[in-house]
């Protein structure tokens, strides 16, 4: 096999250009992702993150999905509750996950336990999804199998005569199995790439029980590379 060799020519992070708190610092990186999103075609989906569960057997697992919430108790994003993901975090909370740009060389990464979204933002979420999004929510069952493709539209004609647009808030509730997750962090690194393989990686880990916004929760270090 060919390895292709890409020398990483990001500008790293410095110590010296940390904002004050993690929270703080996450956002910066988040905000200049969609920013970068909007005038290049490189980094396409900036809002996706990786995340990582762990099976009865302590076998990981790990898939993409996209962040739809991010304040200062940690990101979130949703799924459906009964999928694998679901039953694996509602047996052991423990999670993992990154948000990764290659073409930026950054990352975050997270590691700390997953709780689930109150109900109120999960409703205030799913009501701004676009009106197709929300009906594949009651379509899909997400990770059970199904014989086929035909299936699953058939399905999702149904649900569409169930809950017919009319342009009102609420025409398409939020299914009893869906909802969201929310990672409560007690490490998050800051990953930013530079030359020779020589990378920055920047640790913010927790001391205390403040949340991300909180800089007396959390203590800064450097990894090696």
């Amino acid at each position: 096999m060919d390895h292709a060799r890409v020398d990483y020519t990001g500008e790293g992070l410095g110590e010296d250009q940390l904002e004050p708190t993690a929270y703080r610092q996450i956002c910066r990186w988040v905000e200049e992702a969609n920013a970068r999103a909007v005038v290049s075609a490189d980094v396409p989906e900036p809002m996706a993150i990786s995340v990582a569960t762990v099976d009865a057997d302590g076998c990981p697992n790990v898939r993409t999905v996209l962040m739809r919430f991010l304040d200062e108790r940690g990101p979130g994003f949703v799924t459906g509750l009964t999928s694998t993901k679901g039953a694996e975090l509602a047996a052991n909370p423990q999670i993992a996950a990154a948000l990764t740009w290659p073409a930026m060389f950054r990352a975050i990464r997270f590691r700390g336990r997953a709780e689930l979204v109150e109900r109120d933002e999960v409703e205030a979420y799913f009501d701004s999804r676009p009106y197709g999004s929300r009906i594949s929510a009651w379509t899909s069952r997400q990770s059970e199998p199904i014989g086929s493709r035909a299936e699953l539209e058939a399905e999702y004609e149904r649900r569409l005569a169930e809950f017919p647009e009319r342009g009102e808030t609420g025409e398409v509730p939020v299914p009893p199995f869906w909802g969201g997750y929310r990672i409560v962090p007690d490490e998050v690194e800051f990953w930013g790439g530079r030359r020779s393989r020589l990378h920055d990686r920047i640790v913010f880990t927790r001391v205390g029980e403040g949340n991300l916004d909180d800089a007396t929760a959390w203590r800064i270090h450097r990894r090696q590379p």
